[in-house]
């Protein structure tokens, strides 16, 4: 029987153990390289992560393998979803970066990889578990010409004592070919996770093409997605299913994950609101405050990639401190240097009073991310 979740979603049986962690903001996601081997037209991923070999913890893109450990500890994550792109095409640093968790957070930390049956075989197979991985998504192919071509190889995880699952986007259209693939499939895998889907990122021109329509104006969720998918849980009623919505990634896992953050994130002038979301004074330096390619020029200076002598990393954070010892001297007002946006933080009622005699000082609402993105700012 079909059941409606706390979570905007629906099940047929419990939810698998990542689902459970995932729901309650607890997994990290860990995306290992934005290279594939496919070309799904409802690919969603961003045009910075597309065919890329980037690297992000979350939200953020990572330069060092300690950055990883770093977020999973500033988010109280329990576990890993390891994403892409293909894990498989990096087999090496998904490996390696199963390993750094599971010796850093123990072998309870729960991690779940996603990947197609394309570059699935015996030796990569046995690599992953040896590594500790405790689950197993597959997204098969069920849309091209030759799409059973690759499901046979399914046979080389089963050899393991991991959970197995098959994860796919429920395509309006596509009921022949996703009925094909659940019977293919049922013998064989432990839970099915069906996801609504969504237009996002690359796919848009193209789901725009196959004349694929949002089903209401605030939501990227496809119109007929929902009603497809609880069509196939109808008929499958003794099958594991979780069909997971775009309201549950928004609204429940991404929110959740934000407010575990923010307990850590937050400074001690910082005020948190019921969503996470961390509302601060800040004091900008002339030249870098937000704007027109704020974000994208912070990046560069945290890379060094700027050749501006102003944007030096190492001179922006000596004028802060300068910035800040005269401030603790005129004002008497404490501040904590901000070194991933180069400003200073403190609270809003500090920030009020300074901006009687200072200028480029603003109150900031933001998300408790690495980046810190505002959400809505007003200078003073």
């Amino acid at each position: 029987m079909t059941v409606k979740t706390p979570y905007y979603s629906y099940r047929n049986k419990q939810l698998c153990k990542g689902c459970k962690l995932c729901v309650k903001g607890r997994k990290l996601v860990l995306f290992v390289t934005g290279l594939c081997s496919r070309n799904c037209f409802y690919c969603p991923l961003s045009e910075r992560k597309y065919k890329k070999d980037v690297i992000c913890a979350n939200e953020w893109e990572i330069e060092k393998p300690t950055d990883i450990l770093y977020e999973a500890k500033m988010c109280g994550s329990t576990g890993a979803g390891i994403t892409g792109g293909d894990p498989l095409l990096k087999l090496g640093r998904t490996i390696g970066y199963i390993g750094l968790l599971k010796k850093r957070f123990g072998k309870k930390f729960h991690i779940h990889l996603y990947t197609s049956l394309l570059l699935v075989n015996e030796k990569n197979m046995k690599s992953l578990c040896d590594a500790g991985l405790d689950e197993i998504r597959f997204h098969p192919d069920f849309i091209s010409k030759d799409y059973k071509r690759f499901w046979s190889n399914i046979k080389y995880a089963k050899k393991y004592r991991w959970k197995i699952g098959v994860e796919i986007p429920i395509i309006p259209g596509y009921e022949k070919q996703t009925v094909e693939l659940i019977e293919y499939f049922k013998k064989h895998v432990d839970f099915f996770n069906f996801n609504e889907l969504e237009i996002a990122g690359v796919n848009i021109p193209k789901m725009k093409k196959r004349n694929y329509r949002s089903k209401d104006g605030i939501s990227y969720a496809v119109k007929g997605s929902q009603e497809l998918a609880l069509k196939l849980m109808k008929k499958y009623p003794k099958l594991r299913i979780h069909y997971c919505t775009a309201r549950l990634k928004d609204a429940v896992q991404l929110a959740n994950r934000m407010k575990n953050r923010a307990k850590n994130a937050k400074t001690k002038y910082d005020k948190v609101t019921n969503e996470g979301m961390l509302i601060r004074g800040a004091v900008y330096l002339p030249d870098l405050k937000p704007g027109f390619g704020y974000h994208n020029l912070l990046r560069q200076i945290r890379k060094g990639e700027n050749k501006n002598r102003k944007h030096n990393k190492q001179k922006l954070l000596q004028d802060l401190a300068e910035l800040k010892a005269a401030i603790k001297n005129e004002f008497k007002i404490d501040t904590v240097i901000d070194k991933d946006k180069f400003r200073l933080i403190t609270s809003t009622a500090n920030a009020r009073k300074l901006a009687r005699k200072l200028e480029n000082v603003a109150i900031v609402e933001e998300y408790p991310t690495k980046d810190s993105l505002e959400i809505e700012l007003q200078f003073l």
